[in-house]
C-alpha cells in the first residue's frame, strides 16, 4: 500500500446521520430492524466487530452501521472482498459506506489509527450462499481476523444478524449453475477457475415477493454479544492452535446469538404455540453464559502459557 492510498483510507468521513436516516427510511419501515445488546458496546475502545454474513450482505449491514452511529457515534470500517472493488458503480457505493478491501495492509493501517472494524470472515463464500445455508457460518479455515485482533490487542465483539437470509429465496445456486451446460462451458473455457474461484464466486439467483427481486418484509434482528478480550492471546498471535481457539470462541458466540434470535422470532410471531415466550432476562442469561465461557477459555490459555514457561 502506498502512503497516498493509506491517507485516502484514513481520511474517510462517514455520511451525516440525517442522510443515513433518510437513505435507510424505506428499508427500515419495510424490515423494522430490532437491536439487542448494542448498549453494551464500548465506543471508547477500538473494537473489531465480527459477524455472520447474510445472503448478498447488502440488506442488513447498513442498518447495523446506522445503529452503531446513532447510539454510540461510531462507524466501523467494513472489510470487503477485493472482487467487490472490481465492479464499477458498486465499488463507489461501498466506498461511501466506508468499506475497504480486506487486505492485511489495509487492516493494519486502520488498526494503527485506532479505528473500529467490522469483519465477516465468511467473505464471498458466505455472501453467495447456497440452498439450505441460511444462518450458517461458512468460515473455512480462516484465522487472519483473529490473528490481527490478537496482534493489536483489539477486543472482538461477536454479533449476529437474522432475517436477511429469509427475505430472499434462492432459486438457483452456484452448484446448480456449475452442473448446467453453462457451468461446463465456464470450466472448459477456464473462466470458472480464473475469475469465479471454481464456481464459488457465482452469485445465486434469487427471488423475493412473488417472482420479483423485492425482498419479503421479514423483520431483521441483530444482537451484540459480550466483548471477547484478546489480551491473553497477544503473545500467541503466531500460534495457529491458539488462533483457532480464539476463532472458535467468536464463532460459538455468534451461533448462540443466532439460536437465541430464532427463538425470539418464533416467540414473537407465535409460530410455536407451545414455545415459552422469550424475555429480556433470557438474553441476560445468554450473555452471562457467553461471558463465563470466555472467562474459562481465558483461564485455560493462561494456565497453558504458565505450564510452557515452567517447562522452559
Amino acid at each position: 500500500m502506498t502512503e497516498r492510498e493509506s491517507e485516502t483510507i484514513l481520511a474517510f468521513k462517514p455520511p451525516p446521520l440525517a442522510m443515513l436516516r433518510l437513505w435507510l427510511a424505506p428499508a427500515r419501515a419495510w424490515h423494522r430492524p430490532s437491536f439487542i445488546g448494542v448498549e453494551r458496546v464500548d465506543p471508547s475502545r477500538p473494537t473489531m466487530f465480527v459477524g455472520n454474513h447474510t445472503l448478498y450482505g447488502i440488506q442488513d449491514v447498513p442498518h447495523i452501521l446506522y445503529e452503531l452511529r446513532r447510539v454510540h457515534g461510531i462507524f466501523p470500517r467494513t472489510l470487503s472482498d477485493r472482487v467487490h472493488f472490481e465492479v464499477p458503480v458498486w465499488r463507489d457505493l461501498l466506498t461511501v459506506f466506508g468499506c475497504v478491501e480486506g487486505t492485511r495492509e489495509n487492516c493494519r493501517a486502520l488498526m494503527r489509527a485506532g479505528q473500529h472494524l467490522m469483519v465477516f470472515p465468511g467473505g464471498q463464500r458466505e455472501v453467495f450462499k447456497r440452498k439450505n445455508e441460511a444462518c450458517r457460518l461458512i468460515w473455512k479455515e480462516r484465522i487472519g481476523f483473529v490473528t490481527l485482533a490478537a496482534a493489536f490487542g483489539y477486543p472482538i465483539v461477536p454479533f449476529a444478524s437474522l432475517g436477511a437470509d429469509e427475505s430472499l429465496h434462492i432459486a438457483v445456486d452456484g452448484p446448480d449453475i456449475m452442473s448446467s451446460p453453462i457451468g461446463k462451458l465456464l470450466r472448459a473455457s477456464g473462466i470458472a477457475d480464473k475469475y469465479l474461484r471454481g464456481g464459488e464466486a457465482l452469485p445465486p439467483l434469487v427471488r423475493g415477493l412473488g417472482l420479483t427481486w423485492i425482498p419479503e418484509p421479514d423483520r431483521f434482528f441483530v444482537s451484540f454479544g459480550p466483548p471477547i478480550s484478546t489480551s491473553a492471546y497477544r503473545r500467541r498471535a503466531k500460534d495457529v492452535a491458539a488462533m483457532h481457539e480464539l476463532r472458535a470462541k467468536v464463532a460459538s458466540s455468534i451461533e448462540a446469538q443466532l439460536e437465541f434470535l430464532q427463538r425470539m422470532r418464533r416467540s414473537m410471531s407465535g409460530e410455536d404455540a407451545n414455545a415459552r415466550r422469550v424475555r429480556t432476562s433470557d438474553w441476560d442469561k445468554l450473555v452471562v453464559g457467553l461471558e463465563t465461557q470466555a472467562e474459562r477459555a481465558k483461564r485455560r490459555v493462561t494456565s497453558r502459557t504458565k505450564a510452557i514457561k515452567n517447562r522452559v
